[in-house]
């Protein structure tokens, strides 16, 4: 380890724990808020049924949530880079059980939309915090472990998806928010007391033999970006569009995977051990959700971010076209719609990695916030926008064509647009890098 500072106020080297230990601890605290969101579709029509409210009423809590845990994320980003995870994201696990504590006594809607937005906050602080968490410690894996942290959101539900349609089938919903509340609440506590940012200076073992191969593979700066410096690049604005883009496919699953089985009447068939195509869709989704983050990870980390951009993006596209097709199938429904899963949620890998790769990792956390603010603006279209569309047109064919036009464009922008821009930013911050002090600080903001 190379030898460093220990700034006022940080955590000591020697209460440190070791960088996988970190990985874990951020891994299982991922997979404690998961339900928040990808548990939701479960909670659509008893909500709908308590409330007396339609469907795009209650997705509007949906998309606020999304908005809360987004578009506050810079601000939450920049406390947990300046004041360290461990804090920050042990108040993230209270707000998130109390979000949905708070859920379970709420009898209207107002009530409603404060707690799952109380607990959007606390999300917002475990997600950005642990995937900036992976972005600082692991810049020589930073694809796979960003993949593994960021995949913990995905297959969470995976493991609880059963007893939560169990417990709201035999207690009620309310119930369920309450117990699951303060059990997840109580693991992300827990396992924010193993995070820490890394001291000042630190790089990983053998990290100068390593760069040179890493950067073979994959376009990586050596210059840390303030998030003022970023959005003044033209490559921030093409990643953040292409995260938009990509970000509303896979919201209307998750959001409209109850309503859509409904529509097509494959919800109450029982396909395996007692569960409806519906429940099974949502465990094979869940799983496939976090599996597929450290594979794309680890891909671009060989073949480059963009080029797996242009892959994954494409298959995505193909995987929604064929559930359009063959969607009021039972078995197809299971297992088009886990494939569409498979190839959305890599973004959830490849946007913080190329991140942390076109502007440093000093500001990472911060700098992917800002980035993530994508998929709350993606929300605002996934959740009360396609219900109002199907609402419309009493189908759900318009908003698949929607899907796959969003994913072949982000594909082709990847390959065509983003590839190139990214080599420019990267040669640019790096050519004041070798400039003489006064001016690179004002050009790259090197620290």
């Amino acid at each position: 380890m190379a030898d460093y500072a220990t700034p006022a106020g940080a955590i000591h080297p020697s209460r440190i724990p070791n960088r996988w230990v970190q990985l874990i601890a951020g891994i299982i605290a991922m997979m404690a808020i998961a339900n928040l969101q990808y548990a939701w579709t479960l909670f659509t029509k008893p909500l709908q049924a308590h409330l007396h409210v339609s469907l795009t009423v209650i997705q509007g809590v949906f998309a606020a949530f999304i908005l809360v845990e987004t578009w506050l994320v810079p601000f939450e980003g920049a406390l947990i880079d300046r004041i360290g995870p461990r804090l920050m994201l042990g108040m993230g696990g209270i707000l998130v059980g109390l979000g949905w504590l708070g859920s379970g006594y709420a009898e209207s809607l107002r009530s409603l939309y404060f707690w799952y937005m109380l607990g959007g906050l606390g999300a917002g602080f475990i997600y950005g915090g642990t995937v900036g968490n992976a972005l600082k410690w692991f810049p020589d894996h930073r694809g796979l472990c960003v993949g593994l942290t960021a995949g913990a959101y995905g297959i969470g539900t995976a493991v609880s998806v059963a007893p939560i349609a169990n417990m709201i089938k035999t207690s009620g919903y309310q119930h369920t928010f309450i117990v699951f509340g303060i059990i997840q609440g109580a693991v992300v506590v827990v396992a924010a007391l193993f995070l820490a940012k890394p001291p000042v200076g630190w790089m990983p073992p053998n990290w100068k033999e390593k760069e040179a191969q890493v950067k073979a593979r994959v376009h990586s700066s050596k210059v840390d970006m303030t998030p003022m410096q970023m959005v003044k690049n033209s490559s921030f604005w093409i990643v953040y569009f292409m995260m938009t883009l990509v970000a509303f496919g896979g919201l209307v699953v998750t959001a409209q995977l109850n309503p859509m089985a409904v529509s097509y009447k494959v919800d109450k068939i029982i396909i395996f051990g007692g569960m409806t195509a519906l429940v099974l869709a949502i465990e094979v989704d869940r799983i496939l959700n976090g599996l597929t983050r450290p594979f794309w990870g680890w891909v671009s980390d060989h073949i480059g971010r963009e080029n797996t951009m242009f892959i994954a993006f494409t298959a995505e596209a193909l995987a929604v076209f064929a559930l359009l097709q063959l969607i009021h199938r039972p078995l197809w429904f299971i297992v088009l719609s886990g494939l569409c899963f498979f190839a959305w949620g890599e973004i959830f890998s490849l946007f913080p990695s190329i991140t942390g790769d076109l502007f440093g990792k000093k500001w990472a956390t911060t700098n992917y916030g800002i980035v993530y603010t994508a998929k709350g603006t993606a929300s605002l279209f996934a959740g009360p926008g396609a219900a109002w569309l199907f609402s419309k047109t009493g189908a759900w064919t318009k908003v698949f064509w929607i899907m796959i036009a969003c994913d072949l464009t982000a594909a082709f922008l990847a390959l065509l647009w983003l590839k190139p821009v990214a080599k420019r930013t990267i040669a640019r911050a790096e050519a004041a890098l070798a400039e003489p002090v006064t001016a690179r600080g004002a050009v790259a903001g090197v620290a």
